[in-house]
């Protein structure tokens, strides 16, 4: 399953036309290395995106063969980590620099 349909149906992003922009934007990685949209995923694999502000990093459980219902979704993944990504903005003079 591609990866862009991997993530509407593990419902981490709603929409499968926001999930190909996060993807294609750079901020999906798949054990490590940046993925394009159209990448197969296998169970085993580490997952990490950064959607908005947020920081996430999964382990992808199952690749079902299509669509699945909404309780079973959570099954698909196991959170790893999760984190807000904050940037402190008093310090700006220091980034630019």
């Amino acid at each position: 399953m591609r990866l862009d349909k991997f993530l509407k149906v593990s419902r981490i992003i709603k929409r499968r036309p926001i999930a190909k922009i996060v993807v294609d934007g750079g901020k999906a990685k798949l054990d490590g290395k940046v993925a394009k949209s159209s990448t197969e995923v296998k169970p085993g694999q580490i997952l990490e995106i950064e959607y908005f502000d947020k920081y996430f990093k999964f382990e992808i459980v199952e690749v079902p063969t299509g669509n699945v219902p909404k309780d079973r979704a959570a099954d698909l993944i196991k959170v790893l980590e999760s984190k807000g990504i904050t940037l402190d903005l008093a310090g700006e003079e220091d980034i630019f620099q």
